[in-house]
């Protein structure tokens, strides 16, 4: 089978060391009133992030794979600002603020028109998927990442 025509899902781009991921909100993110509901706005975050690391070129599925580590969330601090609704277009903001040995953190504000709807801190942890300890993020995934990290003030 041939490639569908036209353009595929975007991972975002860049703006400066800042990563930014545009999103539609569609029904299935809503309530019955049409306002997103809470908890997608971590669904929100944690694509952001994926898409982050996709365009740094950091392979998840081979880093399960061949290095039996993968990134899970450890803690998540989320501060509702203000409501998103069906239709909206959204942009989540993700800046990289600490980067541990075994751990990193980011900051990650959903954004309508440039207003602030959400903002969350997130801590997510390496773990070795053999026995769900910490385990070291490899070297090359740090040297990648160090450069997009802003440690917060």
């Amino acid at each position: 089978m041939s490639a569908l025509p036209g353009p595929g899902p975007t991972s975002g781009c860049f703006d400066d060391r800042d990563h930014l991921l545009p999103l539609r909100v569609y029904y299935e993110d809503t309530d019955a009133a049409g306002i997103v509901y809470y908890a997608n706005y971590l669904k929100f975050a944690e694509r952001a992030r994926s898409e982050l690391l996709r365009l740094l070129g950091i392979d998840q599925v081979a880093l399960r794979d061949r290095d039996g580590l993968a990134f899970a969330v450890r803690r998540a601090s989320v501060d509702y600002v203000s409501p998103a609704r069906l239709e909206d277009l959204l942009y989540v903001r993700s800046r990289l603020v600490e980067l541990g040995g075994a751990t990193l953190a980011a900051r990650q504000k959903v954004e309508r028109d440039g207003t602030l709807l959400a903002d969350i801190k997130v801590w997510v942890a390496c773990l070795r998927l053999g026995d769900g300890k910490p385990g070291r993020i490899p070297p090359q995934i740090r040297q990648t990442l160090a450069p997009f990290c802003q440690p917060e003030t």
